[in-house]
């Protein structure tokens, strides 16, 4: 286990960098996940961190890549939901790497 310091507050991590509690999830600590990953979250980056915590608010999971794609081509539009976006704003891991900087699980069937 491993921990960030934001604003204060230290917040607990799995082995792979997840959000032990995900009520401690803020956009601070986004930007402080975002960082240690060597990331400096844009306005994209933002619309698809708020569109996965929707997917979660409704269906209480984090998708994995295809489910994930689906659903931003869905709400966004094809120009965004497209693997070679996402895959250019989050180093070719969209479902792991975003769900992660969201405050949410590993999405299940993702390595």
């Amino acid at each position: 286990m491993s921990t960030i310091n934001v604003q204060g507050k230290t917040i607990a991590l799995d082995k792979d960098g997840y959000l032990l509690e995900l009520d401690d999830w803020s956009p601070a600590v986004a930007e402080a996940l975002a960082a240690r990953e060597q990331m400096v979250l844009s306005a994209s980056h933002w619309e698809i961190l708020e569109l996965l915590r929707r997917f979660y608010a409704e269906f209480q999971l984090s998708p994995a890549t295809r489910p994930l794609i689906r659903y931003t081509a869905q709400q966004l539009g094809t120009e965004k939901g497209n693997s070679l976006h996402l895959n250019k704003l989050f180093h070719g891991t969209p479902a792991k790497l975003a769900a992660k900087l969201a405050g949410l699980p590993k999405p299940t069937n993702c390595i």
